[in-house]
């Protein structure tokens, strides 16, 4: 079974986030079964969409920007960690010539 589910691959949909937005306000107006129904979707994904919309809608901007800062500030650390690890190598390979 497990060879069988690793030969084959699942390829997972992306959605854009107005797809989202919209399929959301479908189910709000005529039913979560029913808009997943209309358009090929699984009830539990309309469900983790308007799970998602309300806590955005209730964050506030303020966190919304310190969200938005942090992303950026650990995406900084990590390409400064990436430079760290090139200079540790690039001195240890000077290290072994002055030798």
């Amino acid at each position: 079974m497990t060879d069988e589910k690793s030969r084959r691959q699942v390829s997972r949909r992306r959605y854009s986030g107005e797809f989202k937005t919209e399929a959301y306000g479908l189910a709000e107006q005529v039913g979560v079964s029913g808009a997943a129904k209309q358009l090929g979707l699984h009830e539990s994904q309309l469900y983790a969409w308007g799970k998602k919309a309300r806590y955005e809608a209730s964050r506030s901007e303020t966190e919304k920007a310190l969200a938005i800062e942090n992303a950026r500030l650990k995406r900084q650390l990590a390409r400064q960690e990436e430079e760290l690890a090139l200079l540790k190598k690039a001195a240890a390979y000077f290290a072994k010539g002055l030798k």
